[in-house]
């Protein structure tokens, strides 16, 4: 057998030698090559661009009509419009029961909170609870501010509960202030 009679050789092809690549070859490889750095180019220049612009956006460049997550945009409308103490204090009326305990939670309730005063009234079923409630005030002053911060709540003031309506007729003793002698 003799060396262009051997399978998968050229006639001038020297055994165990590699062929050199033809000039189609090199073409093809330089064209693949060029591709895929292209790409490679143009994918990291458009992750820059998004990376610069703060990812994906709306239009051609952020502004304050693009969309935000809705934490976020209920926490700039309350700084916007200045309602953090008043929502920070609503915060507390839902979380009243873990604040002040059980116990005080099923008798007593906050009614409302003077932002300008920093006075939080609570109203009692009773003039009891009423009375343990004056006399726990400045342990939950202490609480709260420590909850909502320094000087957030300077007072509470506790109601009673609120009596039956007075009626005056002819059956009311004079100097008497009614069943309201017996509230409050």
């Amino acid at each position: 057998m003799s060396g262009s009679d051997a399978p998968g050789r050229a006639a001038g092809d020297v055994p165990g030698k590699v062929p050199e690549p033809s000039g189609v070859d090199l073409a093809r490889v330089a064209l693949r090559a060029a591709r895929e750095a292209a790409r490679a180019r143009g994918d990291a220049a458009q992750q820059k661009k998004q990376a610069r612009r703060g990812g994906l956006r709306s239009g051609a460049r952020a502004d304050r009509r693009d969309p935000m997550a809705l934490g976020a945009a209920i926490n700039r409308l309350l700084s916007e419009r200045g309602w953090e103490a008043p929502a920070a204090v609503g915060g507390v009326m839902g979380r009243w029961p873990e604040i002040v305990g059980e116990d005080v939670a099923k008798h007593c309730e906050p009614e409302r909170y003077d932002e300008d005063e920093r006075v939080l009234v609570v109203r009692c079923d009773s003039t009891a609870w009423a009375t343990n409630l004056r006399l726990l005030a400045p342990t939950l002053v202490a609480r709260l501010n420590e909850d909502l911060g320094h000087g957030a709540v300077r007072l509470i003031k506790v109601n009673g509960p609120s009596g039956p309506a007075r009626r005056y007729g002819p059956l009311r003793a004079p100097g008497s202030s009614g069943p309201g002698d017996t509230y409050g």
